[in-house]
């Protein structure tokens, strides 16, 4: 089979019930907090009613894999960065498919990593920096915010209302294909670096994903770069935003190379 790269195309969704929150540090956002954390919680019941598509590894049966990503998320929380740390549920599934190269993390911040991005990966900090990326389109609340942006807040509160059943139809079809736009990728990219440059990780490890995107070539690069940023602009961009932050990692080596290997080999 072949591998399917989808690095930043965000999550699957699903409807919620709707409630105007006003303007946010992104615009305009219909939905609440609550919303999120409720549209989390519906996709992740979406997901584990949905075992063939989406083969979770048992937390109890796999707990060093788990301890070691979770060791990492608290981490990224422990930045002092994420503006949602103790209202969203930071929870983490790896989901067991080696051929699709993906991490994902719904709103309310439920984390999804796949162990193809796992074994695709070289290094902690790599998966560290994609791991910021993914927990930023719920902390910056990109979904919801695309949303509001895509229908329109009179739309919604129609919606709300119950005046456009029709219309709440169509959004319950399209959510489940959602992606993002370049500037939610751009700021995924950019809070990344921010979460990270407080931490003991690479702040710029995002950037490994797109270098060895580059290094396989143009075979291997996914068809969502046709319409996003390209691989050579984000890696420029997540660097320079890295050395503008003056960002110094001390990860020790062993734990950055030889330790990542080690808890790529438990899958």
């Amino acid at each position: 089979m072949r591998k399917m790269y989808l690095f930043g195309l965000g999550a699957l969704l699903s409807a919620s019930t709707l409630f105007y929150s006003g303007c946010g540090k992104n615009g305009i956002n219909i939905f609440s907090i609550d919303n999120d954390k409720e549209l989390g919680l519906q996709t992740k019941a979406q997901i584990e009613a949905d075992p063939a598509q989406f083969p979770i590894l048992n937390p109890a049966s796999n707990q060093a894999a788990y301890a070691y990503l979770y060791s990492m998320r608290d981490d990224i929380l422990n930045s002092g960065k994420i503006t949602y740390k103790n209202q969203f549920a930071w929870e983490i599934y790896i989901i067991d498919d080696d051929n699709t190269v993906n991490a994902f993390c719904t709103p309310g911040g439920y984390i999804y990593v796949y162990t193809g991005l796992i074994k695709y990966l070289d290094n902690k900090s790599s998966l560290a920096g994609v791991m910021g990326h993914e927990m930023a389109h719920a902390d910056r609340r990109h979904s919801t915010n695309q949303l509001t942006k895509r229908y329109g807040v009179q739309t919604l509160l129609d919606i709300l209302v119950g005046n456009d059943q029709n219309m709440l139809t169509q959004i319950g079809a399209e959510l489940i294909s959602l992606s993002f736009s370049r500037s939610d990728e751009k700021d995924a990219d950019t809070y990344s670096v921010n979460y990270l440059c407080p931490t003991k990780y690479r702040a710029d490890g995002a950037a490994d994903f797109f270098i060895k995107l580059n290094n396989h070539g143009g075979s291997g690069v996914p068809a969502f770069l046709s319409t996003h940023p390209n691989p050579d602009n984000r890696v420029q961009n997540i660097q320079a935003q890295a050395t503008s932050n003056n960002c110094v990692s001390t990860i020790p080596a062993a734990e950055e190379d030889q330790g990542y290997l080690q808890f790529r080999s438990l899958f």
